[in-house]
């Protein structure tokens, strides 16, 4: 939707697509496009419609980290909710501030870690076939490897 002053508008978010879309139910290769739409009040961004995803928050403590691991049977998107939170994918580490989002491909090596001095949560939207037992540990500072 577009209108000429530009009150209400649609645009989706560049560098964020790929071919799993909005509604797709799925994001094999890559993230689902993030339409963007803008109201008088402000705007939102659609990430998902009607698709098949699991969503959850998650909390990391000051100073901890979650256990290096992969899934075989599901992407993971992840919106960073708030600092602090460095993320690993492959090897590749970066921190990824707040209203961010980082990509976790199905069979890539993934981990978050809290650098800060206070609990920082995520969001996690997991796309596949989601079960707690589709996690292979590689690495655990919890002994759980």
């Amino acid at each position: 939707m577009t209108q000429l002053d530009g009150v209400d508008r649609v645009e989706a978010l560049d560098g964020l697509g790929g071919p799993g879309g909005l509604g797709s139910g799925g994001a094999v290769g890559g993230p689902p496009a993030v339409h963007v739409d803008h109201r008088p009040w402000g705007r939102f961004e659609l990430l998902l419609l009607n698709g098949r995803a699991s969503v959850k928050v998650l909390t990391v403590e000051p100073g901890a980290r979650l256990s290096l691991q992969r899934h075989a049977r599901r992407d993971e998107w992840w919106q960073m909710l708030d600092d602090g939170l460095e993320v690993e994918v492959d090897g590749q580490a970066r921190a990824v501030p707040r209203g961010e989002r980082a990509w976790v491909p199905r069979g890539a090596a993934h981990r978050v870690r809290n650098t800060g001095d206070a609990p920082a949560r995520f969001l996690e939207i997991a796309f596949g076939d989601f079960d707690e037992d589709d996690i292979e540990r590689l690495a655990d500072d919890y002994r759980r490897a």
